[in-house]
């Protein structure tokens, strides 16, 4: 009975853990896409290749992460479903913090490139 509850509780974290990671990658790079442009300076075919390598790197870290995780062990008495929602509630949030950082550290890797981009911008001479 324990490890069907154990099952269960796979078939409830990883739908929800994949679809999270997929919902905050398509908000980060929806809304990256125009820092990327800034940072290569209007040339978009480069500029969206490199937003597309980022969301598919993105992508391989978070839910190799949560596949990483993804071990329930629970050693004690017969495992309830009270238990299983517990265990379950604490890895989804410690994941969804994960997440949250990783969101962060992409979002300050946008902003760095952008102003490298800006501060590499030579001055014209008029004469």
């Amino acid at each position: 009975m324990e490890n069907s509850k154990i099952i269960i509780g796979y078939l409830i974290y990883l739908p929800i853990v994949i679809l999270l990671t997929i919902y905050v990658s398509k908000r980060l790079f929806k809304n990256g896409r125009l820092f990327m442009i800034d940072i290569f300076k209007g040339k978009e075919d480069i500029a969206l290749a490199t937003n597309k390598l980022f969301e598919i790197g993105f992508y391989l870290i978070n839910i190799g992460w949560a596949l990483l995780i993804l071990k329930i062990s629970y050693y004690g008495h017969a495992m309830d479903y009270q238990t299983l929602i517990e265990i379950l509630s604490e890895k989804i949030g410690g994941f969804s913090i994960y997440l949250g950082i990783m969101l962060f550290l992409n979002l300050l890797l946008f902003l760095r490139g952008r102003n490298k981009s800006r501060h590499n911008i030579k001055p014209t001479i008029k004469k």
